[in-house]
């Protein structure tokens, strides 16, 4: 069984001055993988959300392993985790993806479990798979059914999403600006991203991060942390957003709602899902080949 992880970055240089984690992702990429496809080097400054999912969709297509683990640069899984997912691939080789969930960190002592994601997808059996679903259009599809964790098989395995933990002020709100322009070439509407330039842009992303860091009740021991991160956490700054949200995280106030929202999804969304169970009652060669 062959292993691919699919990512995109333009390159060194840029990532760096983005402060992205990219030499830990590509650490942890290595170590899980017997390759890891990077994609995007010629994605232009100012481009089009829609290009995203043909990044991915570029990596799928080179990609060379049976099962293609899809991951954002800001994004890895724990060590210890490895071989349930090696496992994982071998009990479930007949279905075309799996759901992982995912942790969101904000800072790097609470955590939230957002959702679960297909980011792990079966190539060698389906190999019609597309990154083009989802409300960001970059998810995995197969003849145009979004594959999601109500559809396929589930695990307990987390994967470990930094968000912008390691990013200054000026350079989120640069990031926010280029995404939220590129939303608009794509879908004509900034929806909920503010804007086209940095303070716009930077505001409407502060006050998301303002109500869901209220749902991050959980926390997490720093030497918990995948180890390929445990440094670069450890230098953190006051000026990068995870060393305490620029203040947010001194003045954050969590009602009682905010805990059983997160518990909910934590644990009862969890036993729901497992209790319907619903990818044993779906036929994949039948359905997703489009005979039902």
């Amino acid at each position: 069984m062959k292993i691919s992880v699919i990512t995109s970055f333009t390159n060194p240089e840029k990532a760096e001055k983005r402060m992205d984690p990219w030499r830990e992702s590509l650490s942890c990429y290595e170590s899980l993988a017997d390759e890891v496809v990077v994609t995007g080097q010629d994605l232009k400054e100012e481009f089009k959300f829609s290009d995203i999912g043909l990044m991915f969709q570029e990596g799928f297509e080179k990609a060379k392993g049976d099962w293609v683990v899809k991951m954002d640069l800001d994004t890895i899984l724990h060590e210890k985790d490895f071989n349930k997912l090696y496992d994982a691939m071998k009990k479930f080789s007949d279905y075309p993806a799996i759901s992982l969930r995912k942790f969101q960190f904000f800072t790097p002592t609470r955590y939230h479990m957002k959702s679960r994601m297909a980011t792990v997808v079966n190539k060698k059996k389906f190999k019609q798979i597309k990154f083009n679903g989802g409300g960001d259009g970059c998810d995995p599809t197969l003849n145009g059914i979004h594959l999601n964790e109500k559809n396929v098989p589930k695990t307990m395995i987390p994967f470990w999403n930094y968000d912008s933990v390691f990013k200054t002020k000026e350079i989120i709100a640069n990031d926010r600006s280029r995404f939220a322009r590129a939303w608009y070439r794509t879908y004509e509407s900034y929806g909920d991203r503010g804007g086209p330039e940095p303070e716009e842009a930077f505001n409407a992303w502060i006050k998301m991060i303002e109500e869901r860091y209220k749902k991050h009740i959980y926390t997490m021991p720093l030497d918990d942390h995948p180890s390929f991160m445990l440094e670069k956490i450890s230098k953190l700054n006051i000026n990068q957003f995870g060393y305490n949200l620029f203040g947010l995280g001194e003045t954050i106030k969590r009602n009682p709602k905010d805990f059983l929202s997160a518990i909910n999804e934590m644990y009862f969304s969890e036993a729901r899902l497992l209790f319907m169970n619903k990818y044993k009652k779906v036929n994949f060669n039948k359905e997703f080949n489009g005979e039902i």
